[in-house]
């Protein structure tokens, strides 16, 4: 790794941190506490507290703040198993239409034109159309939970620059998801071609084929704002996923797959975050109106404000396309009713996974019980320097910095990971586990899913090792060879004996010590 590449580490593991969210405050009580001091030091006043009441609001509050973490965390600890959920019922989808939905089938009415090779090809088309559908689950719901910021600088007829920055909204115009949903029907004709979206609702010309529109496309084309063009973002490297997808032209822009909101050099210093509204107030004094792409989105003191969640309906309706699949496959006999109640099942596991990190990202800590706490450990903290100044003296002042640093940075932690859908540092990688769904749907694709007597029958085959080291190939071969002089039973009976020596030869190799001495230790 070299400067670069630690250096860019060490500034990710600072953005991990705290710091840049506790320093107005830890300021604040700094400064207090120097005050607090300085009173009692150069004047008759002498402010004092009794020990005994803060030592018993220390105790609650400390009780209560871990409460509050934990109850952070657990919301963090679900938003990931839900997402494993996601990702196994994704490998199990997958698998079950690349194994179980046959590519041998019988001409249908319409299809006794086409050959037998023709019909495999379009079953492995389908098939394969389909498992881009469940990779396209997971990215919807990553786009569900994520908010997107979008810069956008256009010029007006006088030459000055405007920026607009946008919040995503619900849709599928998304670099790593409108290639894998392109296919779908747009409308309720099942066609693919939909209008622009209309700059007029009065206009009594148009023709009203909103209606038309699957709600899917319907809200994606409406909400026209989200659309514009915009300068797309060329990865760093050769990374990059969205290259390997599908190559599908769309009539509107599509917006990128990552774009997280920009670091500020505030984020790095975040003293520097003082001097912010002078430099505001100086571009607009030269006439050059130039904001951030996350600008709004930070409060005074550089802090990223909590987004506000978005509803969206791309996941239900790939659910709605995933289950119509089904009900064709029934319908023609293709699934037997066991793989068919598995399917179903695993597409509810979907939806339901899908509703509870819905939950999470739209249920968050009540505020009420979030600014009391707050308020509380504030009130703690401010009335601290009077009842140990008269023990620690000046030492007052790092000692009530460090119960600040302690008591607001565990209410900070708690506060950050309670919704671990965004991109800050500490939240969860979802673009991992899509790309993760990825792999794995490309892996069980390019699984051959051949017949098992082409494999298991092989001279690489030593099935009743370690008491047998033949292969399956010479065992069948000496079967042959001797076929009269064995009986069926005969044959049975030594396969037989062949499990059970290798039972004792198993059971006595893993109860030994191994060749360096170190002992395993039995575990029955």
């Amino acid at each position: 790794m070299g400067v670069g590449g630690a250096l860019n580490y060490s500034y990710k593991r600072f953005n991990s941190t705290i710091i840049n969210s506790l320093w107005p405050e830890l300021w604040f009580f700094t400064l207090w506490t120097v005050m607090v001091c300085l009173v009692n030091e150069h004047t008759k006043i002498k402010f004092y507290v009794s020990s005994a009441m803060l030592t018993v609001l220390g105790t609650v509050l400390g009780l209560v703040i871990s409460f509050r973490t934990t109850s952070a965390y657990d919301r963090f600890w679900e938003g990931r198993k839900l997402w494993g959920n996601i990702q196994l019922a994704s490998r199990n989808l997958g698998m079950m239409i690349w194994i179980h939905v046959p590519i041998e089938r019988k001409a249908t009415p319409g299809e006794q034109e086409r050959s037998r090779p023709d019909r495999q090809l379009r079953a492995m088309i389908e098939r394969r159309s389909m498992m881009n559908l469940i990779q396209a689950f997971s990215v919807s719901v990553k786009h569900c939970n994520i908010i997107y910021y979008l810069t956008i600088v256009s010029a007006n007829h006088n030459n000055t620059l405007i920026c607009i920055d946008l919040r995503s909204e619900p849709g599928v115009f998304y670099e790593d998801l409108y290639p894998l949903v392109s296919f779908l029907p747009h409308n309720i004709l099942a066609k693919h071609s939909i209008p622009e979206p209309r700059e007029s609702s009065e206009d009594s010309n148009e023709k009203d084929t909103d209606v038309m529109s699957l709600p899917m496309w319907y809200d994606s084309r409406n909400n026209t704002h989200t659309h514009r063009h915009h300068k797309r973002r060329t990865p760093k490297g050769t990374f990059n996923p969205e290259g390997v997808l599908p190559n599908i032209p769309s009539d509107t822009p599509l917006n990128p797959a990552r774009n997280p909101p920009r670091d500020l050099l505030t984020d790095l210093v975040p003293f520097l975050v003082v001097f912010k509204p002078f430099g505001d107030l100086f571009r607009k004094v030269i006439g050059k109106v130039r904001h951030e792409r996350d600008s709004g989105k930070r409060n005074w003191f550089g802090k990223k404000k909590p987004l506000a969640p978005i509803d969206s309906n791309v996941p239900l309706e790939i659910c709605l396309f995933l289950s119509s699949y089904l009900q064709a496959l029934q319908a023609q006999g293709l699934l037997t009713p066991a793989i068919g109640m598995g399917f179903n099942n695993t597409v509810m596991s979907m939806q339901d996974s899908l509703a509870n990190l819905e939950r999470i990202r739209t249920t968050p800590i009540p505020f009420a019980y979030q600014t009391h706490l707050r308020l509380s450990v504030w009130l703690y903290l401010i009335f601290l320097p009077f009842e140990i100044y008269t023990s620690f003296k000046w030492l007052t002042i790092p000692a009530v910095l460090f119960a600040a640093f302690l008591y607001l940075g565990f209410l900070e932690i708690g506060q950050e990971i309670e919704n671990p859908f965004n991109y800050d540092p500490n939240d969860l990688d979802l673009d991992h586990f899509c790309l993760t769904i990825q792999r794995e749907l490309a892996e069980i694709a390019a699984h051959p899913a051949p017949h098992p007597n082409t494999f298991i029958f092989s001279q690489w085959n030593q099935p009743f090792a370690p008491a047998d080291r033949r292969t399956a190939t010479e065992i069948l071969h000496e079967r042959q060879q001797h076929e009269e002089s064995h009986t069926e039973q005969a044959v049975i009976h030594s396969v037989r004996q062949d499990l059970l020596k290798s039972y004792n030869q198993i059971v006595t190799a893993t109860r030994h010590r191994d060749t360096q001495g170190a002992t395993w230790f039995r575990t029955d």
